[in-house]
């Protein structure tokens, strides 16, 4: 896929813009969704993979990226993605969500149920934890701003050694910008109302615990795609209770992939989800 077929978009959510963009291709619908800190450019590798089967959508979410920043509850942000279906017509669609992408998706499953066809969830399940999400928090609530982009990219790239350096490039450029000083800053809101009761701040603590009833009343396929690498969120707990919990779920473990999986291992992430979201 050439980027001269995606497009970009702005869709209105109440009073807050919502980048989107749609990266083409031909098929049934597919919704990627960011994690913490991110953008719909790092799901960009992931979407050229995917596109020769689907019309693959990438969303950022409020206080991320390109769009505009509000209060984080869960009505709020399934109104954003509701918002996005209306505009670009999608139908019941297999959501693709990545860490707060992930948990994101439960929610809209939740409370917005006809939305979602199917669910992949990738390196990231309720029992995520401050500790466990650890160096993301550390690298969200880094620098306020930065002397040069190069400086920007030595920290992003010390932060997510698995991935290339195009790929962590390419998000930079969506996700920060250069101000007049010549310093460069991050777009996305640093600090924030938790999102659903849940806290990811300097001396906060992370809680999706009760999104496992969520997953207890899913009807829809299910999928979790763990790395394996040391930087993967999801503990053998954490996977044997989304078992327990969703019987008929599948579990997909990648080799050589940390918790950016889209990012690490597109193509063959790409391969797990036309397998499993046909």
């Amino acid at each position: 896929m050439d980027d001269a077929t995606t497009h970009d978009l702005l869709v209105t959510s109440g009073d807050v813009p919502i980048a989107v963009r749609d990266f083409g291709g031909t098929g049934p619908d597919v919704l990627l969704l960011h994690g913490a800190g991110g953008n719909l450019a790092h799901m960009t590798s992931l979407a050229r993979a995917l596109a020769s089967g689907y019309r693959v959508i990438g969303v950022d979410l409020r206080g991320h990226g390109r769009s505009g920043d509000g209060p984080w509850q869960w009505d709020r942000v399934v109104a954003d993605l509701d918002a996005v279906a209306t505009g670009l017509r999608l139908g019941p669609t297999a959501v693709v969500g990545m860490s707060l992408g992930g948990v994101t998706t439960l929610g809209l499953a939740a409370y917005a149920p006809d939305l979602v066809r199917s669910i992949v969830l990738v390196d990231i399940t309720p029992g995520v934890d401050h500790q466990k999400a650890g160096s993301i928090i550390a690298f969200v609530n880094g620098p306020a701003s930065f002397d040069s982009f190069d400086d920007l990219l030595a920290r992003t790239i010390a932060f997510n050694p698995t991935r290339t350096e195009s790929s962590l490039r390419r998000g930079i450029l969506h996700n920060a910008v250069q101000r007049e000083d010549g310093s460069w800053v991050w777009r996305y809101a640093r600090h924030r109302e938790p999102l659903g009761g849940a806290e990811a701040g300097e001396a906060g603590q992370i809680d999706f615990g009760a999104l496992w009833d969520v997953v207890s009343g899913l009807t829809v396929p299910v999928m979790l795609v763990r790395g394996m690498l040391p930087q993967s969120v999801v503990s053998d707990e954490d996977e044997a209770e989304l078992v327990r919990r969703c019987p008929t779920a599948r579990i997909c473990h990648v080799e050589g992939a940390g918790h950016s999986v889209q990012g690490d291992r597109p193509v063959e992430l790409a391969g797990l989800i036309a397998d499993f979201a046909p």
